[in-house]
């Protein structure tokens, strides 16, 4: 069953990953014009630091992003809250967009100071860009920055 699963999987796997990477794009565009966002990073923007070289070795820049939020780090729970199409996560692996800071997933054994040595912000937020409707997260973000 898992091979057929996989082997199934397989035939639809250009297209998830092809509607992943064109709608973080998208949605990193979005963020990086929202006054409640601090700072968005993904290479697929002209303002990331490795935007030339990621543009001359990919073809896609991923469907996975962060973004920081703008003022105290508790408004990372607040938003995260308020997010109905995202489900909250530490993989960054799915059909379905992920979300969840750094804190809590990828960094959950390393203390603040130790993720403030590695530049990782309180207020950053790991998302992981599903194959949904892309008006439909980014309403879902404007709904959750909105209620901060």
């Amino acid at each position: 069953m898992s091979a057929y699963l996989l082997l199934r999987g397989m035939k639809t796997l250009e297209l998830r990953v092809h509607r992943q990477g064109e709608s973080a794009l998208e949605l990193a565009r979005f963020l990086e014009q929202h006054p409640k966002i601090d700072r968005v990073f993904y290479p697929g923007l002209e303002s990331h630091t490795g935007h030339e070289i990621a543009r001359r070795q990919m073809r896609s820049f991923g469907g996975i992003l962060s973004f920081s939020l703008k003022g105290a780090s508790a408004n990372v729970n607040a938003f995260l809250e308020r997010l109905k199409f995202v489900h909250l996560a530490a993989s960054l692996g799915s059909v379905g967009t992920l979300a969840g800071p750094p804190k809590t997933t990828s960094h959950v054994e390393t203390s603040e100071q130790e993720r403030r040595e590695l530049g990782i912000p309180e207020n950053l937020i790991r998302y992981s860009v599903g194959i949904e409707n892309v008006e439909d997260l980014k309403a879902d973000l404007e709904s959750a920055l909105a209620g901060l």
